[in-house]
């Protein structure tokens, strides 16, 4: 309870002050009235769903919704703050250093203050449209991010073998039939042989997923698809009244995955074959440094060989740092997701950047190293804040190719 009460407090601090710079530029009684409302108006429904969603339903559509609207509220209001804030403490060092200078010169001009008012009002216009188009169109504005990786030891029967990579459904989150459809047909206008899923079907529970198995079934892949548990598979993250329901829930989860016509792999692995060559596929349960620990690669490598080309699927990308890239097994491609890339962050050419970037080392796109590939996909869905700014939604397409000698 305390922390919500220091929240209010820092919410309410940051509503008064970006609250002066609408008084400096009006003095409509109107204006205010309407700010003050609508703010508190935020507030008071983010509590109300904090204290009477359904626990078990975990992270449930309406406390999102609410979440995303603190957002909304919040962040022209920090620009505004920022700007305001910088204005002040001119203000006090130019007075400060005039008192020490002995001069009278006047440090106050309200039609500096205005413009700042103004200014800072134009700058948290940005943010605040940027939510709004986010929360709007952001979370289903999917993107085909496709990538080509040379191998000297690729099988040649391989040669050109297209994988699309999609992970973090969150389908608990889903509010649009026709965007997930539309969705559905991208990936399938892919082609790929296989479709490799990493995991995070749900936000918490198996009946999040009910309405949208009939959409996740048309999906095609001529080679099969595979998919893998995500930490949120688990129902870690709700409350239950007995440990047998968990037990159930998480047994209906992966019951989800043949519904749709995905192979769940449980720390196991397969062979992809294509005449005499072929490529193996492990897939491990969900193994982060800050989250469950149920994957079991050495027991999911048991039985594959050293020399078989290796396409490893673990949801979580730390894993790759912590296990895999400096095993003494030669996993020649890791596929994970988990990060979505905070759903927030700038990714233009020349700069990517995440506040992800600073808990994840690997947390958007293909890194290397010693030859070993990880992809980590930003998700094709969303969880908690409600929408995505800049790290849009993720279908990836991968193309294996023979590297000449």
């Amino acid at each position: 309870m305390l922390r919500w009460i220091l929240f209010t407090i820092v919410i309410l601090c940051l509503d008064y002050y970006a609250f002066q710079s609408i008084k400096t530029v009006t003095n409509k009684k109107t204006v205010f009235v309407i700010y003050w409302i609508l703010s508190i108006a935020v507030l008071l429904n983010l509590y109300y769903n904090l204290f009477t969603f359904n626990d078990s339903r975990g992270l449930a559509q309406p406390m999102m919704l609410a979440f995303g609207l603190v957002i909304l509220s919040v962040s022209p209001k920090l620009i505004a703050f920022i700007v305001l804030l910088s204005e002040d403490v001119f203000r006090v060092g130019k007075s400060t250093l005039n008192f020490f200078l002995k001069t009278t010169e006047h440090d106050f001009f309200p039609g500096r203050r205005a413009f700042v008012s103004k200014m800072a009002l134009g700058l948290a216009a940005i943010p605040f449209g940027s939510v709004l188009y986010g929360m709007m169109r952001g979370k289903y504005n999917y993107q085909v991010l496709n990538h080509t990786l040379y191998f000297d030891d690729l099988p040649e029967a391989f040669n050109g073998f297209k994988l699309t990579h999609i992970s973090d459904i969150h389908s608990g989150s889903f509010d649009n039939g026709e965007k997930i459809a539309y969705g559905i047909d991208l990936i399938n206008e892919q082609e790929s042989d296989v479709i490799l899923f990493t995991g995070d079907i749900v936000n918490n529970t198996a009946d999040e997923m009910n309405d949208w198995i009939p959409y996740f079934k048309k999906l095609k892949a001529k080679d099969g698809k595979y998919s893998v548990l995500g930490n949120h598979d688990y129902g870690e993250y709700a409350r239950w009244k007995t440990t047998e329901e968990k037990r159930q829930n998480f047994q209906e989860i992966k019951d989800i995955h043949p519904k749709i016509g995905f192979n769940l792999m449980l720390n196991e692995s397969v062979y992809i074959e294509k005449g005499t060559d072929k490529i193996a596929l492990i897939g491990v349960e969900n193994w982060g440094t800050r989250f469950k620990k149920a994957g079991d690669l050495k027991k999911a490598s048991e039985k594959i060989n050293n020399k078989d080309f290796k396409i490893l699927m673990s949801h979580d990308p730390s894993h790759w740092d912590a296990e895999v890239k400096e095993s003494d097994t030669n996993y020649h491609l890791t596929l994970s997701g988990h990060t979505h890339g905070m759903q927030f962050g700038i990714e233009i050419p020349g700069l990517k950047w995440s506040p992800v970037q600073y808990v994840y080392k690997q947390w958007a796109g293909i890194y290397e190293s010693l030859g070993r590939y990880i992809n980590v996909n930003r998700g094709f869905g969303f969880l908690a804040f409600p929408g995505r700014v800049g790290i849009w939604p993720e279908i990836t397409v991968i193309t294996l190719k023979k590297q000449k000698s």
